[in-house]
């Protein structure tokens, strides 16, 4: 898949995988009942010894995990977090209409940010974040993580998801299974917004959604079909943009993903 696997050999009982950079998701794995912590905070970790941690867009470089095993022995692992570096456009000549919509429009993305955030802060032991990922869908990447664009000489927030340019209409299905606990046909900035909650902190984001198939608590499986991608709220044009969070973290969805490069061509070879 692309990923990259690590093993601590000092107790041999501590399992890492993942990319070790700004942005990613990191699945570990260590012997049932120990305690972790990242930087001094506790990591929640399933009754299997699962659990997962991220590393945020400005991720500092040197990170501390603590791993307290059942007989009581304390391993600390210092992690280094590889720096990226982000594409930045400057844009110039916004209307101020459009720099900063009207108070009812901010009125109404307060309520959706307010809604969303909610969902993303879900909490339940489902294991299924520890599932290789698959691509919700696919095509030509419109859109990477990270990158920002700075309006009339004010910085725009980062781009925090990966877009897939689509038609409209085109088909999206769940990249692990999980549970819907969100699905919101008309959002101000995001339109159609479905989000799935995949376990321990971990959820997906679909956005500028036309259609969408789910409901709030459905139990979707890897591969179900949940909407259709459009052109709604605040977009140009018709794409998917997929979005990964640890709880209000959010992380980079090609760091669990193989490249897409590879993707089509399988696709390709297959037909």
């Amino acid at each position: 898949m692309g990923l990259i696997s690590f093993a601590f050999t000092a107790q041999a009982e501590i399992n890492l995988q993942g990319k070790f950079e700004q942005g990613a998701l990191v699945r570990g794995h260590v012997p049932a009942g120990s305690t972790v912590k990242l930087n001094g905070e506790d990591v929640a970790i399933t009754a299997k010894g699962e659990f997962a941690i991220g590393f945020e867009r400005e991720a500092k470089a040197e990170q501390m995990l603590e791993v307290v095993y059942p007989s009581g022995l304390t391993e600390l692992k210092p992690l280094n977090i590889a720096t990226k570096e982000y594409k930045i456009d400057r844009v110039t000549g916004i209307s101020k209409k459009i720099m900063k919509p009207n108070p009812a429009a901010q009125e109404r993305a307060a309520k959706d940010a307010k809604q969303t955030r909610a969902a993303r802060n879900t909490f339940s032991e489902q294991t299924a974040f520890m599932q290789d990922f698959i691509w919700p869908v696919t095509g030509r990447i419109s859109g990477v993580y990270g990158s920002q664009r700075v309006y009339n000489g004010k910085p725009g927030n980062p781009h925090y998801g990966v877009d897939v340019a689509r038609p409209t209409g085109t088909v999206v299905v769940s990249p692990a299974d999980g549970v819907i606990t969100l699905a919101e046909p008309d959002m101000f900035y995001s339109g159609g917004t479905v989000i799935i909650d995949h376990g321990y902190g971990i959820n997906s984001t679909f956005l500028h959604l036309s259609k969408i198939y789910a409901k709030v608590g459905d139990v979707v499986k890897q591969g179900q079909e949940l909407a259709e991608i459009g052109a709604t709220g605040r977009v140009t044009g018709p794409h998917l943009d997929w979005r990964l969070n640890w709880y209000q973290m959010r992380l980079d969805p090609v760091t669990v993903v193989p490249p897409m490069k590879e993707v089509l061509a399988a696709q390709k070879a297959a037909q």
